[in-house]
Parts: structure tokens; sequence; C-alpha cells
């Protein structure tokens, strides 16, 4: 890939919950994940649970640049989507914006 060629970018979010909330997020989480996934610039998003320690969970996304990540992270459909996750959590999230470098 040369410099001018635009690498996308994924984004990386631990989300740590109260063991009581587990089922509320995943609800949450299957309820808007296709709306997430039809965001402009949205190339894709997943949603994990952590294999042994069932409270973490990772949403892993794609995006076509970092504006297009920005453009969703101050969308009002964000900030009501965050409202409804944020009292669940256990620990604050951990964000993390990656380029891919091979």
């Amino acid at each position: 890939m040369n410099s001018h060629e635009k690498k996308s970018l994924t984004r990386v979010v631990k989300l740590s919950f109260d063991p009581q909330h587990i089922e509320t997020f995943r609800s949450i989480l299957a309820d808007h994940i296709a709306a997430i996934s039809n965001m402009e610039g949205c190339i894709r998003v997943q949603g994990f649970q952590d294999a042994r320690e069932p409270y973490i969970f990772f949403t892993i996304s794609e995006w076509e640049n970092e504006q297009a990540l920005d453009n969703y992270r101050y969308s009002p459909f964000f900030k009501n989507l965050w409202a409804k996750v944020k009292p669940l959590f256990a620990e604050k999230a951990m964000a993390h914006s990656l380029l891919a470098v091979v």
C-alpha cells in the first residue's frame, strides 16, 4: 500500500459489566448492531464475549477512515446508545483505534 492509499481504521472497545447486566447488554447490542453496521463509513462491526470472563465484551468495528468513526461517535444515535450502556459498566470502557501495519 503506498502512502496515498487510505487505510481503514479498526476500533476495538473493551467493555466490562457488572454480572447482573450481561444479558441487558447482550440485548442492547443485538438491537443496535444492524444500525451501527449501516452507519455511513462502517465496513463491519462485531461483538464478542470473553470465553473465560463472561462479564467482559469487546466490540470490533472497521471504518473507512477516522472521520467516519468520529461521525458515528458524535452522532445522536451513538449518544443515545452510550447513555443506555454506560450505567451497566463495572469499569471504564477502554477503546483503541488501530491501523494495520501489514
